[in-house]
């Protein structure tokens, strides 16, 4: 009898240990999640050598990075600066990713690796239960069907530097609609000056005083905070085309011919000089925000709609403009 109750037990724990090892196994290997070695290498060279991924939501996958050639980078599109990583031929790198929702993720590579450096891009294809991915509202330039590749070049510019100190002295003469956020995005510089210079109420104000007080709503629409994080996206994604002061002398556009409306979208063309306040002047925070968004369309310049989160674009933007004003001698 003893004997049959032992024999009993052995049935049962053999019976339990074939069902929890696979159970065990399965709940180990969904926790610790998927391991996978990518390799980066410039474009001409093949890229990533992982271009596409599945995951599931919830579920850990732990990527090791390494470079065959140049330094590269890698991040998740529209994820913070402080979570990109630099990949060095040679060494390794690794990153844990754990999704929420389910979608398509981009990432894609953070420093500049040659000429064809904008075609390293990436998907992570997330499955499972949960919503989807939320979605970003539609473009400015598509809500207010404004047309983004008209040309555009200020007729009016100061004569000096604007003063936001000077300018705010007025701020309790100004009409509601001059400092609407609205206004703000779907009007440029010039056009806001233009439409306070023919303001009655205003007619006893210079030109100049008239730019302070744009250059007030400017700097009051912003802040400091947005324009050093502008800057910082800026010098590390575009750079490399607009030259780290915005004259349009990057690298990548050496030898280029200079940007002509005439033959727009016929090939690699150089991108505008920003430090021309012309230039940014006659632009709107919206036709700057299409531009990004949807990319140069044959001019060379990508779409950055899937890499660049609405906040981090907008921050590009409020720098840009720093460099118009800062460029008025």
């Amino acid at each position: 009898m003893k004997k049959e109750r032992i024999a009993r037990w052995i049935v049962i724990i053999l019976v339990l240990t074939a069902i929890g090892v696979p159970l065990g196994s399965w709940w180990l290997s969904r926790a610790q999640g998927t391991q996978i070695e990518i390799h980066a290498r410039m474009p001409e060279n093949g890229g990533w050598s992982i271009d596409t991924i599945q995951a599931k939501v919830g579920q850990p996958i732990h990527l090791r990075l390494t470079s065959d050639d140049v330094v590269h980078g890698f991040a998740l599109g529209k994820s913070d600066m402080e979570s990109w990583l630099s990949i060095f031929p040679g060494e390794y790198v690794e990153t844990t990713l754990v999704f929420e929702h389910p979608g398509k993720y981009i990432f894609y590579c953070t420093r500049w690796c040659g000429l064809n450096h904008w075609r390293m891009h990436g998907e992570i294809i997330v499955t499972g239960e949960g919503d989807p991915i939320p979605g970003d509202s539609l473009p400015l330039f598509l809500q207010y069907n404004i047309d983004i590749d008209a040309p555009h070049y200020a007729e009016n510019i100061p004569s000096s530097p604007p003063s936001v100190e000077r300018g705010s002295r007025f701020s309790d003469r100004l009409p509601n609609y001059a400092i609407d956020k609205q206004t703000y995005f779907l009007t440029s510089p010039e056009g806001l000056w233009l439409k306070l210079r023919s303001e009655p109420s205003l007619s006893d104000l210079s030109d100049m005083d008239i730019w302070d007080i744009v250059r007030w709503i400017w700097d009051r629409q912003n802040s400091s905070n947005s324009q050093s994080l502008g800057f910082k996206l800026f010098m590390a994604l575009a750079s490399a085309a607009h030259g780290e002061s915005g004259r349009g002398d990057g690298v990548m556009a050496r030898g280029l011919p200079v940007m002509d409306h005439s033959n727009m979208g016929s090939g690699l063309v150089r991108p505008p000089d920003f430090t021309d306040p012309h230039v940014l002047l006659s632009a709107s925070p919206a036709i700057l925000e299409g531009k990004i968004i949807r990319g140069g369309m044959g001019t060379g310049m990508p779409s950055w709609g899937s890499i660049l989160s609405r906040d981090q674009i907008h921050s590009i933007i409020d720098y840009l403009y720093t460099i118009a004003w800062e460029s008025i001698k």
